[in-house]
């Protein structure tokens, strides 16, 4: 499964008893996988400031988490004809997602420990916000090259009466730069190409004897030439009409031909650089962590290589500059996210536990989607005695206790945090 629970418990012997009973009733049931979540001791300053840091981290977690799945959409939608192998861009530091999260260790170089609370939120907030900033710029940038070349393809698209000939006509097929001919475009329907070849010559005066030359044809119809004296153009198109042969409106621009198709061209290569489907495989890092230590990439420009790093390895063979500066900062604000959830865990453990800070983390991985009640069940028992007015009603729905609001799904005798890792669901 995709999903973990990130919970703390108190430090003290009679929990951490209960900790290694929660372990060994889970693994023997094959309930959840679990390791230790470590988090770094933090200076706490006042009780008022985590009550408020507490509201602004649950609001920068759901940012935070909004973010990532809009960058995760992002990268599909970039990588378009190759979307299924989205997942295999949605790295945290060069590995997958699982084994960052479950291989967590805080970055003090990135967020010192040793600064405020308040100084490290506010780090990881300017940081995500600054991402949100970029993406927005690169992904509208994007999606009006987009529009622009759906709205230019679609010219080429539909029938003979509403499609662009600039791709279909040659300058060959016209009579240019005549004071008396003109050569027009006719749609003939295809059951009456016979009559069309039988009569067009009569269709007024003074067309030029066996002018006409199919160009192409679709499952309507044909596109033909007919050269006239200009004179008749009115006539002609009046009796063409009437034997239901409709004359297209065209007039061969060379320049504005060429600068249309030169556009096509522009817009496809510009589309093209974005991402190229012609990448290779980008997993370049190991799928563990050497020792279990994460270093964390810092955030600046993608187009530019760190330190040892070549040009080459750093814009990745055949990436666009979107799809590219989509992996590095993905990366960048999942870890943020991860940094996070490791926040609000230890200032709901200082709320909840109190002074002076003695809790243990712990990650749980659910195993299967159909335990998960039973996983809950088990914790709820487990840690009934952190409290115990709370847990008594959370194991019996049936109890109803006076002045006591409370939701069974919601509230817990433990800190809890939900992490989901299903970003393209």
């Amino acid at each position: 499964m995709s999903e973990f629970w990130l919970i703390s418990a108190p430090g003290d012997k009679e929990n951490v008893q209960a900790l290694e009973r929660m372990n060994t009733v889970t693994s023997k049931s094959n309930l959840s996988y679990n390791t230790k979540f470590a988090i770094p001791d933090f200076k706490v300053g006042t009780l008022d400031s985590l009550v408020g840091l507490s509201d602004e981290l649950g609001k920068l977690d759901t940012f935070a988490e909004s973010l990532i799945r809009r960058m995760a959409q992002s990268v599909v939608e970039v990588m378009e004809d190759s979307k299924g192998k989205a997942q295999e861009h949605l790295l945290a530091n060069g590995v997958d997602l699982t084994s960052f999260v479950t291989h967590f260790e805080w970055d003090m170089a990135k967020y010192p420990a040793k600064q405020p609370l308040v100084s490290v939120v506010d780090t990881i907030a300017k940081q995500l916000a600054q991402i949100e900033m970029d993406l927005k710029s690169r992904t509208a940038a994007y999606n009006t090259l987009k529009t622009n070349l759906e709205n230019l393809e679609k010219k080429f698209m539909g029938n003979l009466f509403t499609r662009t000939l600039s791709d279909i006509v040659s300058k060959e097929d016209f009579v240019l730069d005549s004071e008396y001919l003109i050569t027009l475009l006719v749609i003939v329907p295809k059951p009456n190409y016979s009559q069309w070849q039988k009569t067009y010559e009569s269709l007024s005066d003074m067309v030029v004897p066996r002018s006409t030359k199919l160009i192409t044809e679709d499952k309507e119809g044909g596109l033909f030439t007919v050269t006239l004296f200009r004179k008749v153009i009115e006539d002609f198109k009046t009796k063409a009409k009437e034997n239901k042969f409709t004359v297209r409106e065209f007039y061969y621009d060379e320049k504005e031909i060429k600068r249309e198709r030169e556009e096509m061209a522009r817009l496809l290569s510009d589309k093209k650089q974005q991402y190229q489907t012609s990448c290779v495989a980008l997993k370049k890092g190991s799928s563990t962590f050497p020792d279990h230590k994460v270093k964390v990439t810092p955030l600046g420009n993608p187009d530019r290589p760190t330190a040892g790093q070549t040009d080459t390895e750093s814009e990745g063979e055949g990436e666009g500059p979107l799809l590219r500066w989509l992996k590095v900062n993905f990366s960048e604000a999942f870890i943020a996210w991860i940094h996070v959830k490791a926040l609000r865990v230890f200032v709901e453990s200082v709320l909840r536990y109190g002074l002076p800070v003695n809790f243990q983390a712990v990650l749980l991985q659910p195993l299967k989607k159909s335990s998960t009640k039973r996983l809950r069940e088990v914790l709820n028992s487990v840690f009934r005695h952190l409290d115990e007015v709370a847990a008594t009603s959370i194991l019996d729905a049936s109890v109803e206790i006076p002045g006591l609001q409370l939701n069974n799904q919601d509230y817990f005798p433990y800190v809890y945090f939900h992490i989901d890792l299903s970003l393209l669901d």
